[in-house]
């Protein structure tokens, strides 16, 4: 009798967080076109329109690979003006001199070089702190060095916060995926993400977002919640940005960034188990005990999964089965990042490549007694006591 109730509790689970994610999908959308967003504006007058001033703010650490094709799509950004900041976070490849060049090229760029990290900070929270403090936009956004922007995602990111009175625009990053299996990675990570998404984009209380491939803050509504001041010591940044604003009483929206902001980031899954290492553990707060709650729970439900399947019997089987309900919000969710929804089928069997990543970022972190992150190793106490939660 218990195993019957244990089979169809974990088939419910399923079952409900696919009818839930199907609910979040209808807040979970791409950035309106600009032409959708021109025409909601009010009737033109015979005066031209005043650009918004923004400052882009980019933290830059041996990123040759990319940044110079990173700053030209930045420069090519219609309908705002623009003041292109690059924190050169002790570089030591070819980003200093190619930043320099472009510097030369344009006068919007200004590149500011990091030699020695201050005591008590991460370099990425300190080199976007140093660039938010030279911002003199009306709006600052922060991304990251490797993503490429469409010409107008910024104007129409800006003319939607005008729309809905928002003091803040996040969107998760596209890119470019070289496998079947990253595919269902990302899609798996994404409804993770949905009623995030869809909490913000709905005003919720307690809902807050942030991703660092494209957060576009309100210089005002920044310095008013803290900034990077108050995220020193903060791995995930990104995110907790969005809480410090959540608590100043700011409202976000959020978006699919899909080809309006591509980055080279999680090509393959095991790039991605490689990126979140430094993530779970802190998306925890460094909790051993949940993180080992939560790996054991995964794991006993895996094990109902397997031996449903291996009982046969009819409560067995659905419980078996449950989770390729995720299909369905996953193929959907496929569409909308302009993908064949076929990847979806794979998102149920992600399941125990999560748990390695959440597990791998645990040990990771304990072994070494911290984490390292570019170059520069942080103990695990100095995160703790700095983390922002």
């Amino acid at each position: 009798m218990w195993t019957i109730l244990i089979f169809d509790a974990v088939a419910g689970l399923f079952l409900l967080w696919t009818a839930f994610s199907l609910w979040h999908l209808r807040w979970v959308r791409r950035l309106p076109a600009l032409e959708k967003l021109t025409a909601a504006d009010s009737p033109s007058s015979a005066l031209p329109e005043k650009l918004i001033r923004c400052s882009v703010v980019i933290a830059a650490r041996d990123e040759e690979a990319r940044i110079e094709q990173t700053l030209r799509h930045l420069l090519a950004q219609r309908g705002v003006e623009l003041e292109l900041i690059v924190i050169d976070d002790r570089s030591t490849d070819r980003t200093s001199e190619i930043l320099r060049q472009l510097a030369k090229e344009d006068a919007r760029v200004q590149v500011k070089r990091v030699e020695v990290l201050p005591e008590g900070w991460l370099g990425k929270c300190h080199a976007c702190h140093l660039g938010a403090s030279a911002a003199t936009g009306d709006w600052i956004l922060f991304t990251d060095a490797d993503c490429w922007l469409k010409p107008d995602v910024i104007t129409r990111a800006l003319k939607l916060a005008e729309r809905d009175r928002a003091d803040h625009v996040t969107m998760s990053p596209g890119t470019v995926i070289e496998s079947v299996g990253a595919q269902a990675w990302h899609l798996l990570f994404l409804t993770s993400l949905l009623n995030w998404f869809s909490g913000v984009n709905r005003d919720r209380p307690k809902s807050f977002m942030g991703i660092g491939a494209f957060n576009l803050v309100r210089a005002s509504a920044y310095r008013q919640c803290g900034g990077y001041e108050a995220l020193r010591l903060t791995v995930l940044d990104d995110m907790k940005l969005g809480l410090l604003l959540r608590r100043a009483d700011k409202r976000t929206r959020a978006f699919l960034g899909v080809d309006d902001v591509e980055c080279h980031w999680g090509t393959t899954v095991w790039s991605m188990i490689k990126i979140m290492e430094k993530n779970y553990f802190a998306a925890l707060d460094y909790r051993l005990g949940l993180a080992l709650a939560g790996s054991v729970f995964v794991m006993f439900i895996v094990a109902v999964l397997v031996l449903g399947l291996i009982t046969g019997t009819a409560a067995g089987l659905v419980a078996a089965f449950s989770p390729l309900s995720l299909i369905l919000p996953a193929a959907i969710l496929a569409r909308r990042l302009g993908w064949s929804w076929p990847c979806a089928v794979f998102v149920p069997f992600m399941f125990p490549v999560f748990l390695y990543a959440l597990l791998n970022s645990t040990f990771v972190a304990l072994r070494q007694g911290g984490i390292r992150w570019r170059e520069t190793f942080y103990p695990l106490e100095t995160l703790r006591a700095g983390n922002v939660r």
